[in-house]
């Protein structure tokens, strides 16, 4: 009878649940498995691509489980009952309910009007290419409006973060939309997965912007090597971080003829990344107090990144100043605040947030020779339309560039939706992609530049 009640309460297994945090639903998948007298887990995040996290700690004694995820300050405290656990699951001073199953829960069908369905008119094709310096292999889409033929291309450059081809973010897939559009005007274009993301090599989490830049370069010589694409006309679309890769690359080299900054930053990642915080929060609806509060606490922390060149160092004032600051409302209940402390300071002193943190974008923007078009959001709650854009096109003008268009879409967020706060949460609950307004903008001034000399 004992091994029974012992087997009866056996938890190993995969449990699926979903989290709904203000509208939006993250599926969430725990791998239990049993060793000896103990357990052990993993932690999928299937709507983040983000997979084979390790949980810290798994604890299941009296029906009740408890999961820690250190690395990513996460506490799930549940009770096992009828083959379910019910629970909650903390995270960031959020306490969402948790109910785990055994049965899979599917991706959501989620209604996406914009995205086009197969069979294209147009040409497609899965490719490969590789960077040669990082020996990265690369896979992407390439399309042609036709088959055969010799036409203008541009080449989609995703933001932060892992970003596969389509740069998909909840649920939405903006670069396949806006290939579509320009593959049927006649463009030809490359998106590719990120290094380390889908089915492209090398490692994400050891990359800085600059390596992404290689990338970027890489696929221009692939491209070149295309008989379908005229080598004179071929561009760039660089999309929030790609928006600071697609100057670089343009500053560089004489193959790029002209490039799209869509919501790309103007200024220095500290600012930037300061305005970002105080527009989201107030688009979240924080009080005055609140928003100053983080405001000081983030200036403060990033004052010790941009003052020391040594990570040594910066990790240590980072520990310093954490361990005196007031953070009783970040970390979720159960986890101890050194672990806390320690996960930040991982992520603040990663080499892509240390270079983004420090990168002026002036500088090569003045280098930039070739046509630009940059558009923002008036809406943006991450790269502010006015402080950017008149940053970029400062910037090209002073160095002499004579083909510049800025333009403010007005009621348009950083995913050039139309919206009603700008707030990062209203992502996936508008049904658009991308405003028909951004995409003829884009389409337009493409045309525009490869049809000049015909």
């Amino acid at each position: 009878l004992l091994g029974l009640g012992l087997y009866a309460q056996d938890i190993s297994g995969d449990w699926f649940g979903v989290l709904n945090i203000q509208g939006i639903k993250l599926r969430i998948v725990f791998h239990i498995k049993r060793v000896g007298d103990s357990y052990k887990a993993k932690m999928d995040s299937p709507d983040q691509n983000a997979y084979g996290i390790p949980v810290t700690k798994t604890n299941f004694k009296d029906s009740k489980l408890i999961l820690i995820v250190s690395s990513a300050g996460i506490r799930y405290e549940g009770k096992f009952e009828n083959n379910t656990i019910k629970g909650i699951f903390r995270q960031s001073g959020l306490n969402l309910p948790l109910k785990l199953t055994r049965k899979e829960i599917p991706k959501p069908k989620l209604k996406r009007p914009q995205e086009p369905k197969k069979p294209y008119p147009y040409y497609s094709e899965d490719i490969r290419f590789k960077n040669l310096k990082d020996n990265v292999i690369l896979a992407g889409t390439l399309t042609l409006p036709k088959k055969t033929g010799k036409f203008p291309a541009v080449i989609f450059i995703t933001g932060s973060g892992p970003q596969n081809r389509d740069e998909e973010v909840f649920g939405h897939k903006p670069f396949l939309v806006i290939s579509d559009y320009l593959t049927r005007h006649g463009i030809a274009t490359l998106r590719f997965d990120d290094r380390g993301t889908g089915k492209s090599t090398g490692d994400f989490r050891k990359a800085t912007t600059l390596d992404f830049v290689k990338d970027v370069e890489a696929a221009i010589e692939y491209l070149k090597t295309r008989k379908e694409i005229n080598k004179e006309k071929i561009g760039l679309i660089g999309h929030s971080e790609g928006g600071i890769i697609a100057p670089i690359v343009a500053s560089k080299s004489k193959d790029v003829s002209f490039i799209v900054i869509l919501a790309g930053p103007g200024i220095k990642g500290d600012r930037l990344l300061l305005l970002q915080t105080k527009a989201i929060m107030k688009a979240s609806g924080a009080s005055d107090k609140k928003i100053e509060n983080a405001l000081k606490i983030n200036k403060e922390i990033y004052d010790i990144i941009l003052n020391s060149q040594d990570v040594k160092e910066i990790k240590r004032e980072l520990s310093d100043y954490l361990k005196k600051a007031d953070l009783k409302s970040e970390i979720p209940k159960g986890v101890k605040k050194e672990d806390f402390i320690k996960l930040q300071i991982k992520q603040l002193t990663s080499p892509w947030f240390i270079f983004f943190l420090k990168y002026d974008p002036i500088p090569v923007l003045e280098k930039v020779k070739c046509p630009v078009l940059a558009l923002n959001g008036s809406k943006d709650t991450q790269v502010s339309a006015d402080e950017n854009l008149k940053a970029i096109k400062n910037a090209l003008e002073r160095g002499g560039n004579k083909n510049v268009t800025v333009l403010k879409l007005e009621g348009l967020n950083h995913l050039f939706q139309e919206c009603k706060t700008g707030s990062p949460m209203e992502y996936s609950k508008i049904e658009q992609t991308i405003s028909p307004k951004a995409l003829k903008i884009i389409k337009d001034w493409i045309l525009k530049q490869v049809n000049k000399n015909k």
